[in-house]
């Protein structure tokens, strides 16, 4: 009898592992931090898709919105390792680690980090009545007035809050944080002249680029954007080392098995490499990336430690 009970246990786990290993076998959930409609939707919803097509079942993306982006990584990263709980990570997976001290998960220890999916450069606005033409002008005007000029961002701890910071810390100037409840609210008052500058993204920059709305004197990236090829970079104006990029990336559970992981790299890969996703990134102002794991790994790490010191240092901490 005991004998039985054997063979039968051996098949169950037998049964149980030979499931694990054909992936995927049932639909995935593609866990976004953020509400329907905004740039990381998109991506995920335009990733979804390709996926899809690729893994041979339905790839749901999921929308777990609020605390930064931290209900929805704090549910990936507490989810089982199978492969069919992920996670569209972003910045805030970086800058959360030190703007919040009591989080519910750690973006190093907690996920396996498959690849960044994509990369926007921030790029640095200002209302036109500031009498700038560049950098090293704006930064002139902002020592003669320290204190008296102002930066929007989409709210606190955000990339657009911390980009301000990081131009405070690296221009040694005295500059105003005016954090509004979304991007479109920050962005409205820039273009009314209640705040002097911001850094936004160049998707929601060019059109009032273009109408004289408002003027693009750098861009945060290490080299000159494709459809802002006329303005230098920051290290170009005049600030070395100052680089500011929303990004997202997949995440999977600690844990995730090998071979999922290969699996879901390579599909994803091969989203990004097609013509119409990265055709509808580059439309968002994003330049696709699709690096590997072990890269996208070492890039978090590397964000963690760059935000923190700026965070400490401005105290521009969550809780």
């Amino acid at each position: 009898m005991n004998r039985i009970w054997t063979i039968l246990f051996g098949l169950l786990a037998f049964s149980a592992h030979a499931q694990d290993a054909i992936y995927p076998n049932k639909p995935i959930r593609l866990i976004v931090g953020y509400a329907p409609g905004g740039a990381t939707d998109i991506v995920a919803r335009s990733i979804a898709t390709k996926l899809q097509e690729t893994l041979g079942q339905t790839v749901i993306v999921e929308n777990r919105a609020g605390a930064g982006s931290n209900i929805a990584s704090e549910f990936v990263a507490r989810s089982t390792p199978d492969g069919y709980t992920l996670l569209l990570g972003t910045i805030a997976n970086a800058t959360n680690m030190t703007a919040y001290k009591n989080l519910g998960y750690d973006t190093m220890r907690d996920f396996i980090h498959i690849t960044q999916t994509m990369t926007a450069p921030s790029v640095l606005a200002l209302h036109p009545s500031v009498p700038a033409k560049n950098l090293r002008e704006f930064v002139a005007l902002a020592k003669q007035n320290p204190g008296k000029m102002a930066f929007s961002s989409s709210g606190s701890g955000g990339s657009p809050h911390l980009a301000g910071e990081l131009l405070k810390l690296r221009a040694n100037i005295d500059l105003i944080h005016v954090p509004y409840k979304g991007a479109a609210p920050a962005m409205s008052d820039l273009l009314g002249g209640q705040v002097q500058m911001s850094f936004q993204t160049a998707l929601s920059a060019i059109p009032h680029l273009k109408s004289g709305k408002l003027n693009v004197i750098a861009v945060a990236s290490k080299k000159r954007m494709g459809t802002l090829p006329h303005v230098p970079t920051m290290a170009e104006a005049g600030i070395a080392d100052f680089e500011v990029s929303s990004w997202n990336g997949l995440f999977a559970p600690a844990k995730t098995p090998p071979h999922i992981v290969n699996a879901l790299y390579n599909a994803t890969i091969k989203a990004i490499n097609t013509q119409d996703i990265r055709d509808k990134m580059e439309a968002q102002g994003a330049e696709p990336v699709g690096s590997s794991p072990e890269e996208f790994k070492a890039f978090v790490k590397a964000e963690i430690d760059k935000w923190e010191q700026v965070i400490i240092k401005s105290g521009a901490r969550m809780d």
